[in-house]
């Protein structure tokens, strides 16, 4: 399937949660804000939202600093 991540096209095989495609880009356990399809998902929404061949996600991860 072929989601686009940040503005850019990738192809990840099927089926797959958000948390999922979040493991494998690296931001497992680490504090980030999704949107999905221009729409933000709650913590609690990440592991149980499937994923679909031609969904849009944006990932910021939140990091401190002063």
């Amino acid at each position: 399937m072929t989601l686009t991540i940040n503005g850019i096209a990738q192809e990840h095989v099927e089926p797959l949660t958000v948390q999922a495609l979040l493991d494998v880009l690296g931001f497992e356990g680490k504090p980030v804000v999704v949107e999905l399809n221009q729409r933000a998902l709650f913590p609690r929404e990440l592991g149980e939202t499937a994923l679909h061949d031609g969904d849009a996600l944006e990932v910021v991860q939140i990091t401190a600093g002063g």
